[in-house]
């Protein structure tokens, strides 16, 4: 598995990111967000090549040490132009691989949710999970051979299902993005990682 996938994880500017946890203060923000995506980039490591696409230094830092590599974000025109830049940077390297994306606000993710989610993907197509709300995606997939074509933003579970990806089944913990301190509850309900139950410490 780990040689047959890739996936990208874009990461937000901490001074930016997770806007509607901010009435937990601005320092406690910033490390969620950060042990947030260092707990993707963990469970993710032992199932798939990691690109993580981010222009802030800190989580640069952090979530090259726990085994991804990091890239900047030189399109620097949104999110699905980053995700395209990062499937491709990794194609570039490894032409066989599947390509997938990945939210970065995912504290319940499993390893094993992910690999059982990239295994329902069609042989040459894509498939997507959806996120807990049903109108989010926070996993987007495609085989060797197809082209990702991200339609991130709002309603992008419709933008996915119009072009053609599949929707597939995924763990509650792959579905559990966080954006709100009412969603934190619910994840920490699933069982965080290992940086997330650190951050969440005297909340």
């Amino acid at each position: 598995m780990a040689q047959s996938w890739g996936v990208v994880v874009p990461v937000k500017r901490l001074s930016l990111a997770k806007s509607r946890l901010a009435s937990y203060g601005d320092s406690r923000r910033r490390a969620l967000a950060l042990a947030f995506a260092a707990d993707v980039v963990l469970a993710a490591v032992d199932v798939a090549r990691v690109l993580v696409v981010t222009d802030d230094e800190q989580a640069a830092r952090v979530l090259a040490a726990l085994g991804a590599r990091v890239v900047p974000d030189d399109p620097d025109a949104g999110l699905n132009p980053a995700l395209v830049h990062g499937a491709e940077l990794l194609r570039a390297e490894h032409p066989d691989l599947g390509v997938a994306t990945l939210s970065a606000d995912l504290p319940a993710l499993r390893s094993e949710e992910l690999a059982a989610a990239l295994a329902l993907v069609p042989s040459g197509g894509r498939g997507f999970v959806a996120d807990a709300a049903g109108t989010g995606t926070t996993l987007l997939a495609a085989d060797f051979g197809a082209a990702l074509l991200p339609a991130y933003g709002p309603g992008s579970r419709a933008g996915h299902l119009a072009s053609g990806a599949l929707e597939i089944g995924g763990g509650a913990g792959l579905r559990r993005d966080v954006d709100t301190p009412e969603d934190l509850v619910a994840a920490v309900a699933l069982g965080v990682g290992v940086h997330t139950a650190v951050a969440i410490q005297g909340l």
